[in-house]
């Protein structure tokens, strides 16, 4: 029997030949990830069981982010423990205030991840760098601070799902709105414990951007993993910014799915999913009776800056409708000092947004855009679960950045093209 992508890249790591759907494996780990609320869990229970050294300190990354700038006095204790830590072990991917950014834009920016690798991260968001074919995935604190001492830790072998892309995007349709289209064809358990693998001629439809984002919401569809196929557009990603040696694997031609889903891009349009769970979409352009009061633009799934350039050009020469509050927070320093060269800095300040330093915040409800009771926000981040980004009674409605921005304008939600009749 044949195996998909993901199960070549178990196999590989645990030194295998092959390996099947179910089956317990132990498997080498090329990068353990944390951030600042995860880690400081990690490093007690690395202490508690008395670990006294870290597997390899190039290969541990601890990335201050999600309530960095620090919010309060316990975000900075968990601040704290985490520096001491990576300067106890002197641990080479440490990224804190001034040189941070959102962890799974950074990662892939850095060339930290590669195609092939296999990493884990304390953060349910890991599924991110799929993107660039490798097996990535979230796990808890605990199996964190196992991986920081052993560089290894264990996996049930998930079976995988095939999703065919074909057809080409429509104009303002981004892998935002195909990853949300998706669960919503298949619901937010639709693809529990398996691996999406997405493939066909659509994927050279997709910037590297696209896959990022829809790798880092294949959780949000109960996926153990998302993963592309590694091509031209990755090559090209990764070239200049991966220094080490890579490998690309291939899914077998008699690899075996669970199930086959065709997705044609010409048929998706701008998508929103209203509260509360990502599985609940919508057409964009339905949303005119849903007047919103914050619109945010940032976060691990739509915070680069092909996404920033999106929202830049809906919200040129125009500015947000009475009564929204803008937030855009690019997801790197990179990223910010591309905005500020290119003139989105200036775009959006004059849309009257504010423009933060990266920073997770108001995704998670954290800092930088809390919602109250009543409030409505639309997002471009990767949940609106009941409560998550602020108040139990608020709302937050999925969206990309085009389809965010317009909907700032308008003041309510809409499709961008709406807003540039």
């Amino acid at each position: 029997m044949g195996m998909t992508m993901t199960q070549k890249i178990l196999a590989a790591h645990a030194g295998l030949k092959e390996v099947h759907p179910g089956q317990l494996i132990n498997a080498k780990l090329d990068l353990v990830l944390g951030n600042d609320i995860t880690t400081p869990v990690a490093i007690n229970e690395f202490e508690a069981a008395g670990f006294d050294e870290v597997f390899d300190k190039d290969r541990i990354a601890m990335v201050m982010d999600h309530f960095v700038p620090c919010k309060d006095i316990k975000s900075a204790a968990q601040c704290k423990q985490c520096r001491t830590f990576a300067k106890r072990f002197d641990i080479e991917h440490f990224y804190d205030v001034g040189e941070m950014g959102i962890e799974h834009a950074l990662l892939p920016e850095k060339g930290i991840v590669a195609p092939g690798e296999a990493i884990i991260g304390a953060d349910s968001h890991t599924c991110t760098y799929g993107a660039v074919g490798a097996f990535s995935t979230g796990v808890g604190s605990t199996d964190m601070g196992a991986a920081m001492a052993a560089g290894e830790t264990w996996f049930k072998v998930p079976s995988a799902i095939k999703v065919v892309l074909t057809g080409k995007k429509k104009p303002y349709v981004s892998g935002k709105d195909i990853i949300l289209t998706l669960i919503g064809m298949i619901g937010v358990d639709g693809a529990r414990y398996q691996s999406l693998e997405f493939a066909g001629p659509g994927v050279s439809e997709l910037t590297i951007y696209d896959r990022l984002t829809i790798s880092n919401m294949a959780v949000e569809a109960g996926a153990k993993n998302g993963i592309f196929p590694v091509d031209e557009v990755t090559k090209a990603y990764v070239e200049g910014r991966v220094d080490r040696p890579w490998t690309a694997y291939e899914a077998d031609a008699d690899a075996e799915y669970d199930r086959i889903i065709e997705l044609d891009l010409s048929e998706i349009d701008c998508t929103v999913a209203y509260p509360h769970l990502p599985e609940n979409i919508h057409s964009a352009r339905e949303g005119k009776d849903i007047a919103i009061d914050q619109m945010f633009i940032g976060s691990c799934t739509n915070g680069q800056l092909a996404d920033l350039a999106a929202a830049a050009e809906i919200l040129k020469g125009k500015h947000l409708a009475p009564g929204v509050r803008g937030i855009v927070i690019p997801a790197t320093q990179h990223v910010y000092r591309e905005c500020m060269r290119l003139g989105y800095t200036d775009i959006f300040l004059d849309a009257g947004c504010v423009v933060s330093t990266p920073t997770c915040g108001p995704c998670l409800g954290g800092h930088m855009g809390v919602l109250a009771a009543g409030e409505r926000c639309i997002s471009t981040t990767n949940r609106n679960f009941v409560g998550r980004m602020g108040h139990v009674d608020s709302e937050v409605y999925l969206a990309s950045p085009a389809v965010a921005a317009a909907s700032g304008i308008a003041g309510y939600i809409c499709h961008p093209e709406e807003v540039l009749k």
